[in-house]
């Protein structure tokens, strides 16, 4: 006969797991709650995923406030037996006079559910998921190339209720082809001594409670199929659809840091990108392997696309380059073994706005990190490397492990899978580690280094390590990364320009072959201005960087303004022609005060009062110098 309330472990006189210690299992995470969460609970829900899926795992994260025609339905369930101690914190927690309780859902679909046995000392050959992530803690991962390791992460759940009290809503398909439907509660609290309610004796408890239709032997068994359903719908809990598998877990009264409602469901979205951005990339024309959602007191919050939100699209376009054919493959010479493969994306960038989230990882106003991945390709960590030469630069990349070295990544990981310590591993294993830093940091300090000894046409040295030698250029100089320019095989075929400053007015240019150009008065060029109003800022424009370069000109007057634009040399030399195959910084676009876009190397236009702006995208690793021209309109 099964009694629907909740049952306290006693501990057996052999001993058992207090719950401390399986709370503490986690350790104290660099990372904060939610972020351990989102990892974690995507993590098992990628280890998860349904064998012949079709489409992708979904993965969603919902918060709301249980509302009061809900609200007796929770306390008629979860008050049920539960124990007359200030050791279960949930039973105060659902007193009518308490504020209103919220709940946070974590579900997937399209991943097995927790099927097979629901008791522990029932030997199977088929799925033992309900055992592992309900009843027992540390067993071995029994999924190849998986993302977990000893199940340790699970914890993050009881951690995250504030009174470690969670509800598991599962639906699983047997062997025989049925579908099952199970809920279950469970609280991870602390040990403690209480009163038997059989015996009336005094006895210890571990401090682990569950919740469901308890058996004769005092075993808690998950209610099923319609009346796991039923409660579900009354507690307002995601149900399952068609032949839907797949896990919800209802974490009671979360810890929400010092967020609103709203904040937590914008750093929820951001979470994911940063953290489960792989997860999120549809390869070689398929889809995404899994889809994320964010909602909050019914607002949803988009999760962003990894390949457009800065700066997580570098990292995106590293990751392309690790799994192309020219992707480095790092390897450790003693004892002889291939670890895996590495792939850098250097690029100017403006400086990033630090958030909450790319503060969690430890990136804030300048991008320099590598994504460190095991073959199920989860984020583990960014690992940091030198910071570039100069402040307009950055660069990302990505490391994943081979298959054949998943093993040691796996047990270098701490129980939140969230770094790489070669200290936790014995020879060879632990050289593996140190070695898969050390070239690492050999590929990115060859990123900016300073080269010589090239050949006869061509000079190559770093401009961004020598940014310092730019600080004579005139106003508008700008400077970033390393840079290769080829010399002109003839210098009598190499363009001179004539560079000039203009009092008071920043600075003009022009080249010294204005032969064919026509030759305004002398009170026509003294009225037609074109004044630089300060060195140019580097943004981000329909998602890529430019140089904005801020100017006015003279009002009321008929001109042509042109764009000059260079690659600047130490000693104040300027390089107007390529090396073949270089790239060069062209003109955008410009922007007039009126907010009218205008294109072209040069415009015709009628000053008008107020700031233009000039849209320059520079050549990548070279110092882009910008000059202007102002012309006035020749009057016959």
């Amino acid at each position: 006969m099964n009694s629907r309330r909740w049952f306290s472990q006693p501990f057996p006189p052999d001993g058992a797991s207090a719950a401390e210690g399986i709370r503490n299992q986690l350790g104290r995470p660099e990372l904060d709650l939610l972020t351990v969460l989102v990892r974690e609970a995507a993590q098992n829900s990628w280890d998860a995923r349904a064998e012949g899926l079709n489409g992708p795992v979904e993965f969603d994260i919902s918060t709301w406030l249980v509302g009061a025609g809900r609200m007796p339905a929770w306390r008629d369930a979860l008050l049920s037996g539960a124990p007359e101690t200030g050791d279960f914190p949930l039973r105060q927690r659902l007193r009518p006079n308490e504020p209103p309780l919220r709940v946070m859902q974590i579900s997937d679909r399209g991943t097995s559910g927790l099927g097979g046995p629901t008791r522990a000392d029932v030997v199977t050959d088929g799925p033992r998921d309900f055992i592992t992530f309900v009843r027992n803690v540390g067993e071995p991962r029994d999924k190849e190339l998986g993302g977990g390791t000893y199940g340790f992460g699970k914890g993050i759940f009881y951690l995250l209720a504030q009174q470690g009290t969670v509800l598991i809503y599962t639906r699983c398909q047997h062997p025989s082809g049925a579908y099952e439907t199970r809920l279950i509660g469970c609280t991870l609290w602390k040990s403690y001594e209480g009163v038997d309610p059989t015996s009336h004796a005094r006895r210890r408890y571990t401090g682990r409670h569950w919740w469901g239709d308890v058996a004769d032997d005092d075993v808690v068994e998950p209610l099923v199929n319609g009346d796991a359903d039923t409660l579900a719908e009354r507690l307002g809990i995601r149900g399952f659809e068609g032949d839907e598998t797949g896990t919800t877990i209802v974490v009671i009264d979360p810890v929400l840091e010092d967020l609103t409602v709203d904040e937590l469901g914008d750093y929820l979205a951001e979470t994911m990108v940063w953290h489960l951005w792989p997860k999120m990339l549809g390869k070689d024309g398929a889809e995404a392997p899994m889809t994320f959602s964010v909602t909050c007191d019914n607002a949803g919050h988009q999760v962003p696309d990894p390949r457009s939100f800065r700066p997580v699209d570098v990292f995106v376009q590293a990751y392309d380059i690790m799994r192309g054919e020219e992707a480095p493959l790092l390897a450790c010479r003693n004892p002889v073994r291939d670890l895996g493969r590495l792939g850098i994306k250097k690029r100017i960038m403006p400086r990033i706005v630090p958030t909450r989230a790319s503060t969690g990882v430890d990136i804030e106003e300048s991008l320099h990190h590598v994504c460190l991945m095991r073959p199920a390709e989860l984020v583990v960590t960014y690992y940091k490397g030198p910071r570039p030469p100069s402040e307009n630069y950055g660069y990302a990349g990505v490391f994943r492990g081979l298959e054949s070295m998943d093993d040691v990544y796996a047990r270098a990981e701490p129980p939140t899978h969230d770094a790489w310590h070669w200290s936790m591993l014995e020879r060879p294993e632990s050289t593996f580690i140190r070695t898969t830093f050390r070239r690492i940091d050999e590929q990115l300090s060859s990123l900016f280094e300073l080269e010589t000894g090239a050949g006869e046409s061509s000079s190559t040295f770093s401009l961004g390590a020598a940014s310092s030698a730019f600080a004579s250029l005139l106003p508008g100089g700008w400077g970033t990364g390393g840079a290769t320019v080829s010399k002109a095989p003839n210098p009598a075929h190499t363009r001179r320009k004539v560079t000039q400053k203009n009092s008071g007015s920043g600075r003009q240019a022009g080249t010294g072959d204005d032969s064919e150009r026509p030759q305004p008065s002398r009170r026509a060029r003294a009225h037609a201005r074109a004044a630089i109003a300060g060195p140019p800022t580097l943004e981000v424009h329909a998602g890529s960087a430019v140089l904005v370069q801020r100017f006015t000109v003279t009002p009321a007057v008929e001109m042509t303004v042109r764009a000059i634009l260079s690659v600047g040399l130490p000693g104040s030399a300027r390089e107007s022609d390529p090396p073949v195959g270089s790239d060069v910084p062209v003109v955008s676009h410009w922007l007039g005060p009126d907010g009218v876009e205008y294109h072209g190397t040069s415009i015709s236009i009628v000053g008008a009062p107020g700031e233009w702006e000039l849209f320059v995208v520079p050549a990548a690793d070279t110092v882009t110098e910008i000059a202007l021209q102002a012309t006035a309109a020749v009057t016959r």
